[in-house]
């Protein structure tokens, strides 16, 4: 090797690292870029970042997997609950997400609840506007979401409002429909329903209490009628064992 070539190399060497070390932003930037792009269209290719604004945009795949959703509440319907769905949010691509995000919410009911009327106006006196909660895919019903809902109650604890109206006798255990899972999923399902009606049934809350009034008032009636009866029957009978012995 030539006296100046060892130089000329050592220059070569020395200015690159220069060139990278005052563009190091740009190279950290640029991989930045693509790693939260890479992440961006693996999100959006499982859905994860969109805001569903129609039961019929949610994928099958949801349903059949009884996937978790966030919402806030909209409003209490007679029928349902409209919730404006919340999805995951990336920090970095927030302002960016809004722009993707259509406009509507979805309608949800109780899934596996016949509601009474004190029923709905319990939901609507304590479903707050704007209020945070989860929903559970379990079936969809043309425009409509069937759901269990978890509202949180602090910390890590979360009530299911379909147990929580049927412990207290505000419902009664109904049938699921559509419910994608295999016969044991199923079951498992109404076993949790079934289990809060009972305890209303066994502490004679809510309607069961009305039921169990109307089950009093009915044996009362009963017995006086049966009573009635037999002591028509027993004058009868004297008149004609009177005659008889006469």
């Amino acid at each position: 090797m030539a006296p100046g070539d060892g130089e000329a190399a050592d220059n070569v060497i020395s200015k690159a690292s220069r060139l990278l070390d005052e563009h190091l932003y740009v190279v950290r930037n640029i991989s930045t870029g693509l790693a939260i792009a890479g992440i961006v269209v693996c999100a959006r290719s499982i859905r994860l970042l969109t805001k569903f604004t129609s039961a019929k945009d949610i994928p099958e795949q949801f349903l059949k997997r009884n996937v978790k959703l966030r919402g806030k509440v909209v409003c209490v319907t007679e029928e349902a609950i409209e919730i404006d769905h919340v999805p995951i949010s990336l920090p970095l691509l927030r302002s960016f997400q809004k722009r993707w995000h259509g406009q509507g919410s979805l309608l949800v009911r109780l899934a596996g609840v016949e509601l009474t009327q004190d029923g709905r106006i319990w939901l609507q006196n304590n479903l707050q506007t704007s209020q945070r909660l989860w929903f559970q895919l379990l079936n969809r019903e043309d425009s409509v979401l069937d759901c269990f809902i978890f509202i949180n109650r602090g910390g890590f604890f979360n009530d299911c409002l379909n147990v929580v109206l049927l412990k207290e006798g505000l419902g009664r255990t109904a049938h699921i429909r559509g419910v994608h899972q295999g016969p044991g999923h199923h079951l498992a399902f109404y076993k949790r329903l079934l289990r809060a009606e009972v305890k209303a049934q066994k502490a004679g809350k809510g309607l069961w209490k009305q039921e169990s009034r109307l089950n009093t008032l009915t044996n009362k009636v009963l017995s006086n009628s049966i009573i009635r009866h037999m002591k028509q029957f027993i004058s009868v009978m004297t008149k004609y064992w009177k005659k008889f012995t006469s």
